[in-house]
């Protein structure tokens, strides 16, 4: 059974309804289990969660603490192609956008990438636009094969593919994969991909599937935060979170909250999503998946993210860029996926990590210590 199965005997009206009817009592219930869960999600997430935030907030960074200690994971994305097939209106990469589109060579991807491992970086996610024709399964597996040599964790987040081909790529180095849903109402889903072989919703949710069936190391999921109601998006990626852990019991999960943030198209999104917000679903995911990875990226704010540190996030990107060369060019002028809003250096996010009593990792995976099954 698919997750896709899975949703189909999910009331989503019944998820919504729950979400606006939970109580006090029942964030007290939530709060008194000794281990939160799916059941206890509509409430975590709920506004009726808001007055027992600081609660939320001190067990997830306990759990936090307790699961991985006093520090902080960072990763670096590349991006090597800014071309799509989808014409999605929210994204920088959008098919029917007037901006300037590159794949970057196997030599620039290189030179990149050995910037970014002078940087101290060792763990690596590959980006691209959905483009078969342009970032082909071959071409991957050529620039894997040889980002292998410099890097020890490679994760990609291109266009879904089959679980023949995440084999391909794993064998050349990959050991992680991101993919969105975006949203997980399935009319708004409908609604914002009218075109395209991103139309398809069932087809990106067996994505993921077919990465746990090659036996990835982490497999790595989120909504695109704006596109829906927060709180409806928040109790679905815990069902799929939680699905994702029984069936892939060897792979890492890892959570992400992405924003909308400005981009070429100027999208703005239809529903609201605070800090405050933002801060009650991660620590409510937290409490949830106590060993899963969660993940903040550079769309935040320095000052925000700086607030994150200690409160349930793992791991953090630094000093990214978002359009394919940005590394080096230094300049936007290949289209962006959108706009970062954490400028900082590497070593600057590393100070504001330590400052906060943590310690920044680069590397926390070695393959050699990673044996499957003959």
């Amino acid at each position: 059974m698919s997750f896709d199965d899975v949703i189909q005997e999910i009331n989503l009206t019944e998820v919504r309804e729950r979400i606006q009817s939970a109580t006090g009592r029942d964030v007290e219930r939530a709060l008194s289990a000794e281990q939160p869960g799916l059941e206890h999600a509509p409430a975590l997430f709920s506004e009726a969660a808001v007055p027992f935030l600081e609660e939320i907030a001190r067990r997830s960074a306990a759990l936090t603490r307790q699961r991985f200690g006093r520090v902080i994971y960072l990763y670096i994305p590349l991006y090597i192609s800014n071309e799509c097939v989808n014409n999605c209106p929210y994204c920088g990469f959008a098919k029917g956008l007037d901006v300037k589109r590159v794949t970057l060579t196997p030599n620039k991807v290189m030179r990149e990438a050995v910037f970014l491992h002078s940087q101290g970086f060792r763990h690596l996610l590959l980006v691209s636009g959905e483009h078969p024709a342009h970032v082909s399964i071959d071409y991957l597996r050529k620039i894997i094969a040889s980002l292998d040599t410099l890097f020890d964790s490679i994760s990609i987040e291109i266009q879904p593919i089959t679980r023949e081909e995440y084999l391909i790529l794993s064998e050349a180095g990959v050991d992680g994969l991101t993919l969105y849903q975006e949203t997980y109402d399935p009319e708004l889903y409908k609604f914002y991909h009218r075109s395209g072989p991103k139309s398809r919703y069932d087809m990106r949710l067996m994505a993921i599937e077919a990465g746990g069936e090659a036996e990835l190391r982490t497999l790595g999921i989120g909504a695109l935060l704006g596109l829906g109601d927060w709180r409806f998006e928040a109790v679905m990626l815990a069902h799929h979170g939680r699905y994702l852990m029984r069936r892939f019991w060897r792979s890492r999960l890892a959570v992400s909250f992405p924003r909308i943030r400005t981009q070429s198209g100027g999208f703005q999104p239809k529903f609201s999503v605070t800090d405050r917000d933002l801060i009650q679903m991660i620590c409510g995911m937290r409490l949830l998946f106590p060993d899963a990875e969660l993940v903040v990226s550079t769309r935040e704010a320095p000052s925000l993210r700086d607030n994150l540190i200690g409160l349930g996030i793992t791991r953090m990107s630094a000093g990214s860029r978002t359009s394919p060369g940005g590394y080096l060019i230094r300049t936007e002028s290949h289209g962006g996926q959108f706009e970062v809003e954490d400028r900082r250096t590497p070593e600057e996010v590393c100070h504001a990590i330590c400052a906060k009593g943590f310690e920044p990792v680069w590397k926390d995976f070695d393959r050699q210590f990673c044996v499957k099954d003959a």
